[in-house]
């Protein structure tokens, strides 16, 4: 196992060695969360930013890979979409003894106002807008914490709050990560 270089100079050694026998990344898998949460904190340190750089490694690769495939298939893909009278959706063909599974997905905005508009004919005709598009309140929270108090008592009721889901990083004190 190499050895890592501590991000905690002020630790003793400034190139601390970890037993050979101390977890690495592709060890985590099949440790348990317990088994992990009690590893040593300079430990920890080392493994989240190990991680963050594979992650980042990783999805630059992942980019770069799929512009190739796009690159490579893109052509034929739409070749084979538009033998099909299909302006979205998944295309199959083959390439030597693969079947290259291609798929372009329909991304559909709808302007706002526009269907606000919409759902105002519908309700002065008497109809029920909800039969034909979905209606969805929001206030965002920036908005919220704007308003005055006698506003924002009024909307309470219908307010609740959840946490998130809790991120933790470890830094060394005193410094940027």
């Amino acid at each position: 196992m190499p050895s890592f270089q501590s991000l905690f100079a002020n630790h003793g050694d400034p190139y601390m060695p970890f037993p050979s026998n101390t977890p690495a990344v592709d060890d985590l898998a099949s440790l348990s969360t317990a088994e992990i949460a009690v590893l040593p904190v300079e430990l920890l340190a080392i493994l989240q930013r190990e991680i963050d750089e594979r992650l980042k490694h990783d999805k630059a690769a992942k980019s770069r890979f799929d512009a190739a495939l796009a690159v490579r298939y893109a052509t034929r893909a739409a070749e084979e979409r538009q033998s099909q009278a299909k302006d979205t959706g998944t295309v199959r063909f083959d390439d030597g003894d693969f079947t290259v599974v291609a798929d372009l997905p329909k991304r559909v905005d709808w302007n706002q106002d526009q269907l606000a508009a919409m759902v105002e004919r519908i309700r002065d005709a008497g109809d029920d807008p909800t039969e034909y598009v979905d209606l969805a309140y929001k206030v965002p929270e920036r908005k919220y914490a704007a308003w005055p108090e006698a506003i924002r008592a009024g909307f309470e009721p219908a307010r609740t709050v959840k946490p998130g889901a809790l991120k933790v990083e470890i830094v060394p004190q005193g410094g940027d990560q």
